[in-house]
């Protein structure tokens, strides 16, 4: 029975990839989360109390944590979700990007490295004992911005355009060089934007879903013309199943929902679902370093592991909007606070 490291697994694609996990095998899950504001137990609710599951409450650049946990544990696989992720907030603070998303990546892989005591025998290998590996959790945005045309592949440069996308574009390169320099058994993934269940109100779609119900302005940044690749986080959760279980070490994969819309398209969706009308739209002051198009080219994953996206965009996005419905206290709970102080300093002099 393996033993998986789940970091930040108690955010919104990590809950719902170990919700995944639990659900269709027989492993033993230990989830490490700093539980910052976008780590939320309620979205393990449903779990909490499955004897395979287990919540380690600390932060990823504690090594002496980190080696506690191999240590009583005996962790075959580590999952790294953990992650400064908004755009906007590593606008504001870049640093805390650069030590989470790059140190804690490091701290990480140092200790497993130690743990599983990977050597530099043969920077060729592709096999280890027991089958110990680390799984990179990345994004598209590494890539930079597209033109009109065109798809990310794996062979394309790294170009990052904000903090945000730098320190994972960094944090890859770390990963990369660990397994070329120590053969450390690594595979990264990177992914378009995601949408579901549990996700935090910063991003579009439950910030749009959230303000036009109780009636408030949505803020779309410049023309709202920005194309994003979607993926429904079950497509996603699905897709690193794929890549952890067939996936070839020392490898990339690209994961895309082949679903590119405009924001405003979505937003104008979501109006229409709900019943709102868009003259709730408000267009805002364009945010820094704002990447015009992204889109993956998911030929790798498909064609090598056999990872097709099941999700229409419409069929996720129905479901998406029906379980916010059914789930709004929750939503009621994580927007306040903090994230009142958020919004406020991020919209409310750009209406």
């Amino acid at each position: 029975m393996k033993n998986l490291l789940i970091a930040g697994g108690a955010g919104f694609i990590g809950s719902n990839f170990i919700k995944h996990l639990l659900s269709n095998y027989d492993y033993n899950i230990y989830n490490l989360d700093k539980l910052t504001y976008a780590g939320n137990l309620k979205n393990l609710d449903n779990i909490k109390n499955d004897k395979r599951y287990h919540f380690i409450k600390g932060d990823i650049c504690d090594r002496q944590l980190l080696g506690k946990i191999f240590d009583d544990y005996n962790i075959h696989i580590v999952v790294n979700f953990a992650a400064e992720s908004h755009v906007d907030r590593s606008i504001e603070d870049p640093e805390v990007f650069s030590k989470t998303n790059i140190l804690g990546t490091q701290a990480l892989m140092d200790t497993a490295k130690r743990y599983w005591k990977v050597k530099p025998y043969d920077r060729y290998c592709r096999e280890y004992k027991d089958g110990v590996k680390y799984i990179q959790i990345s994004t598209d945005e590494v890539y930079g911005s597209l033109g009109i045309t065109g798809k990310f592949t794996e062979e394309n440069p790294v170009s990052p355009n904000s903090p945000y996308s730098a320190s994972k574009a960094s944090a890859d390169m770390i990963v990369r060089a660990y397994y070329e320099t120590y053969c450390f058994p690594i595979i990264i993934t990177r992914c378009s934007n995601n949408y579901g269940p549990y996700q935090f109100p910063e991003k579009l779609v439950p910030l749009m879903i959230n303000n036009a119900l109780k009636e408030k302005p949505l803020p779309i940044y410049g023309d709202g013309k920005q194309v994003r690749d979607w993926i429904f986080v079950k497509d996603h959760c699905t897709a690193i199943d794929t890549v952890l279980h067939k996936g070839k070490l020392g490898e990339v994969y690209n994961i895309g929902g082949n679903n590119e819309r405009e924001n405003i398209q979505i937003v104008k969706l979501l109006l229409n679902y709900l019943g709102k009308s868009e003259q709730l739209i408000a267009y805002v002051r364009d945010r820094l370093g704002h990447d015009r198009r992204y889109s993956i080219d998911n030929t790798k994953i498909s064609t090598e592991l056999g990872w097709f996206p099941s999700y229409t965009f419409e069929k996720g996005l129905e479901e998406t909007i029906k379980w916010y419905l059914d789930n709004q206290e929750w939503m009621d709970e994580i927007v306040s606070g903090d994230y009142i102080m958020y919004y406020e300093q991020m919209y409310s002099t750009s209406f």
